[in-house]
């Protein structure tokens, strides 16, 4: 496993929390959850009762006001489990657009909430019409008095189905593309005109409840408009991608771990022809090119984090996080998979899974061919 050198004696303190709080709370129920489809509300409450989810949160809102590398040991831990169902990810995303861009009393309205888990948050950006297109969506919010009328309908929304506070991106200007956006956050309790559709049945992450929303002339205050301006939404969204990407970088960072470590465990223990699976040179070269491709995943996206904390990480490198790492990630689990032989092709096993789940990693968050667009793009401007 790599070794991360910004790890602090707190850092890894905390993960000792995270390691404790996932062995004893979401292993136990790790194939109930898969079935059912959904994380229960009351492990989010368990984990915003041990700081998990306000790590990052200011301390004046109910968080611990610690720096990005804390939730990014979460991401790490989340991954060496090799799970990517519980939405925490998102729901950090949604909780830094709020920190990042919310009025202050819209940050002490939400902030305590996302952070102790009485609230479970999505993003909805993405529409049946439109995939990373975000200037197209076509969901409107027209101002209407004192609130806003919003229509539209969403797809592939993570933590859709549970989620109790929505980042909504929507036209506050249908006439205009990228400053005609804006982020709308709407509460779903009881809200009239609000529907969740069918929980999607995917190939991977199916503890997540990813799903469809609709909007039917839902009316919101216009104090939900995420900050005090119309049509900033594209730019906020442009700023915080660079955080959304890394995260997508060290998911496949915890998750090729786990494949490397499950593959490790079985290849020293399956026997064929005599000897272990592990004394074949063929699996001891693969093994190792899989843990140097770690190595290498670990230390540029440390670099990354290093720039984002400093405020000089780049749309473009944040990009290369995101490609290289989920691409990474689908190689390293497929060849983890193939040494397990047939055993590796029995949902029974975790391999099955991660290769299952690592799919997707290549897709949301903008395609891995819109990640390559955006770094051509940057070599084009030098």
């Amino acid at each position: 496993m790599p070794t991360h050198a910004w790890m602090t004696d707190d850092h890894r303190a905390f993960a000792d929390t995270v390691k404790r709080f996932l062995s004893e709370e979401f292993q136990p129920n790790r194939d109930t959850w898969k079935e059912a489809g959904m994380i229960p509300k009351d492990f989010w409450r368990k984990a915003g009762d041990l700081g998990i989810l306000g790590a990052t949160v200011p301390e004046e809102h109910g968080g611990l006001g610690l720096s990005y590398g804390f939730d990014v040991v979460t991401f790490l831990e989340q991954g060496r489990i090799g799970d990517s169902g519980w939405g925490f990810s998102v729901h950090n995303i949604a909780t830094h657009y709020i920190a990042a861009y919310g009025t202050e009393q819209q940050r002490a309205r939400w902030l305590p909430k996302l952070a102790s888990g009485e609230m479970v948050a999505a993003i909805a950006m993405t529409e049946p019409g439109t995939g990373s297109d975000l200037q197209a969506v076509k969901t409107t919010a027209i101002a209407d008095g004192n609130e806003y009328c919003l229509n539209g309908s969403k797809t592939f929304i993570t933590n859709g189905a549970s989620a109790d506070l929505i980042v909504t991106v929507a036209k506050t200007d249908p006439k205009s593309r990228s400053k005609g956006v804006s982020l709308m956050v709407v509460e779903t309790g009881g809200l009239e005109g609000f529907s969740v559709g069918r929980k999607l049945d995917k190939m991977g992450m199916r503890r997540n409840d990813t799903a469809e929303l609709s909007f039917d002339n839902v009316r919101i205050p216009r104090t939900h408009l995420l900050g005090d301006e119309e049509g900033q939404g594209f730019y906020q969204l442009m700023k915080q991608l660079p955080w959304e990407r890394l995260i997508l970088g060290y998911g496949a960072l915890g998750a090729s771990e786990c494949a490397l470590a499950v593959t490790l465990d079985y290849v020293r223990e399956r026997r064929a022809f005599g000897q272990r699976i592990m004394d074949f040179q063929n699996t001891r070269f693969r093994l190792a090119e899989c843990a140097t491709k770690v190595e290498i995943l670990a230390a540029f996206l440390d670099a990354c984090l290093a720039e984002l904390e400093r405020g000089t990480l780049r749309a473009e490198k944040a990009a290369m996080a995101k490609w290289w790492g989920s691409q990474a990630q689908c190689e390293i689990v497929d060849e983890c998979l193939q040494l397990h032989g047939g055993y590796g092709y029995m949902n029974e096993y975790l391999i099955a899974e991660l290769y299952a789940d690592a799919r997707v990693q290549k897709i949301y968050g903008g395609t891995n061919e819109i990640m390559k667009e955006l770094i051509a793009r940057g070599l084009d401007k030098d």
